[in-house]
């Protein structure tokens, strides 16, 4: 006899506005535990330190989550000028120090080598994997690494406010993005040294921090009727993606994992979701009036 899963069947987005102080894997679980979930997951790492938009997907909408981690997302930091720490963040020991501090016009030229697409060496402490192994789990035994430079799109960087001791910034970048590198290879191509004061994710993909969830409000709201008004349709998480409509033979038939026929077209090989009366089916691959489907929705 198949094991029943424990929890709720709840499919869609919750917006939580995490606080500093609390890593992102504690918040999804405490989200799972107010909603009485059967799964959950989330679409983008959080440092604890950090506050900001953390999306957490519920039920089916998880396989939604590779979608909006691809997404765009935005930050507002603060880099304070001076020093360099061994988590290039204001939590870590100071590991080097520079009494140069870098004016408003050298700032702005330095900017233009940190737009478009770069390389960029992940921090020691982050979550890449080395050999198997979590670099900050290392990092934390005293190992020190040759971290493989990374590919990122940075979409804008700009300056919000900027004196003698730091800077202000706000970035819209692509997936994989290390905020806390562009403050010290920032603070490095200046002629001194930089680390995030402090960092708020304020969007990412379709999700906004300003109307998420605080975690008052969710322990307040657990467990009750009211907490399922604050859950967001699954289909947020593929608006990036073009939807396209399907007839109800059609929808059986893509639930099953066979392609079938859809109601209007894409481009040849574009990934698209299949709509029926606005619920998500299906995401797949589009072809020739036909969808093969990669992923399924079971809600109903």
């Amino acid at each position: 006899m198949a094991r029943r899963k424990r929890g709720r069947p709840v499919h869609g987005w919750v917006i939580v506005d995490k606080p500093a102080g609390i890593g992102s894997t504690q918040v999804v679980g405490k989200v799972r535990w107010a909603f009485d979930a059967q799964k959950a997951g989330h679409a983008g790492t959080l440092d604890p330190d950090a506050t900001g938009v953390l999306a957490v997907a519920l039920g089916e909408a998880t396989k939604t989550v590779p979608f909006v981690t691809d997404a765009l997302k935005c930050y507002r930091f603060r880099i304070a000028w001076g020093a360099e720490t061994a988590t290039d963040d204001a939590s870590g020991a100071v590991t080097a120090t520079s009494e140069a501090r870098p004016d408003r016009a050298a700032l702005d030229a330095a900017l233009q080598g940190f737009r478009g697409q770069i390389e960029q060496v992940p921090p020691q402490v982050s979550a890449v994997r080395v050999e198997g192994a979590r670099a900050y789990d290392l990092a934390r035994e005293g190992v020190e690494m040759d971290l493989a430079p990374r590919p990122l799109w940075v979409e804008s960087l700009d300056v919000i406010a900027a004196d003698e001791t730091g800077a202000e910034l706000e970035m819209v970048c692509g997936k994989g993005g290390y905020v806390r590198a562009i403050a010290r290879d920032l603070g490095r191509a200046l002629g001194t040294y930089g680390h995030v004061a402090w960092l708020r994710r304020t969007w990412s993909g379709p999700f906004e921090a300003e109307h998420g969830l605080s975690l008052d409000d969710l322990d307040r709201l657990a467990r009750t009727p009211e907490l399922d008004a604050h859950l967001h349709p699954l289909e947020l998480g593929l608006a990036d993606l073009p939807a396209l409509p399907v007839t109800e033979a059609a929808a059986t038939r893509l639930r099953n994992g066979n392609p079938a026929e859809v109601l209007s077209g894409a481009e040849f090989g574009e990934t698209c979701w299949a709509s029926r009366d606005g619920r998500a089916v299906a995401v797949g691959t589009y072809g020739a009036g036909l969808l093969q489907p990669t992923k399924v929705f079971q809600t109903g």
